[in-house]
């Protein structure tokens, strides 16, 4: 039977069998795979090993651009190269330009890791989607992801940011287009191809947002504090030798 909608969950950090499962039993056709601080490579093969005949998985990566001091995050699909993290925000734009990647701005203006407005409308010829709904949320941030993409006239995405495996499932993008490859995928990115943003409701939906939410102290102490102040490079840093020096004058470390 032709499949007439694709639902597709943009943004997954974690990629596992039991995403796989869990995301099959939600009825998902596609997931973008785009993990912290791993190199591109790593992500591709990855996403390559947990595709089949039922569900594709995209690579991307969300860039960490800035410094610990002063994030902001930036999702990418369709890479031709490696990008790393850690440079300035005009540096990775100027590189995602190159390569022609599919740009979209995951939780906007949320606390001090995201894209405010000021910065999406200097990057708005760039822009792809702007999200819309994401389980971190509270509804004041859902609210003013809103306005911006309507203010900005940008088309808008919706992704379980899923942290935790409970999430997957939880929130999804449904396109009204059967896409069946990567390619179908940033076509319907580049083109606005129709879209809807969809989400689970009720007292479970409500309690694993709460729990992804609750994620970020995990991530923003200890994880923080071991990439920080333990010795040894990020993967994704700007000095590893994938990068070829490529980006040492806008690296910020």
């Amino acid at each position: 039977m032709s499949r007439s909608v694709t639902r597709i969950d943009p943004h997954v950090k974690i990629l596992d069998d039991r995403v796989v499962r869990q995301a099959k039993r939600f009825g998902l056709d596609v997931l973008v795979y785009a993990p912290h601080f791993t190199p591109l490579s790593e992500i591709r093969e990855r996403a390559a090993a947990y595709t089949d005949d039922d569900l594709l998985v995209v690579p991307a990566r969300e860039l960490f651009t800035g410094s610990w001091r002063n994030r902001r995050h930036v999702l990418a699909l369709g890479l031709d190269g490696p990008i790393p993290d850690f440079t300035t925000l005009d540096g990775a734009m100027a590189e995602l330009r190159v390569q022609g990647a599919v740009v979209l701005v995951p939780h906007p203006e949320f606390l001090t890791v995201s894209l405010d407005e000021a910065a999406i409308r200097r990057y708005r010829d760039l822009v792809d989607a702007v999200e819309v709904y994401n389980p971190k949320h509270w509804a004041r941030h859902n609210r003013r992801a809103r306005e911006i993409a309507r203010d900005l006239d940008r088309p808008t995405f919706g992704s379980s940011y899923a942290h935790r495996h409970a999430t997957v499932g939880e929130v999804w993008t449904e396109f009204e287009a059967r896409i069946d490859t990567e390619a179908d995928l940033l076509a319907a990115f580049r083109e606005a191809a129709p879209r809807r943003v969809r989400h689970r409701d009720g007292l479970v939906h409500e309690a694993r947002r709460r729990a992804e939410f609750a994620h970020l102290g995990y991530e923003n102490s200890l994880k923080k504090f071991d990439r920080v102040a333990l010795p040894g490079m990020e993967a994704t840093h700007p000095g590893q030798p994938v990068y070829e020096n490529r980006f040492d004058d806008v690296a910020v470390y």
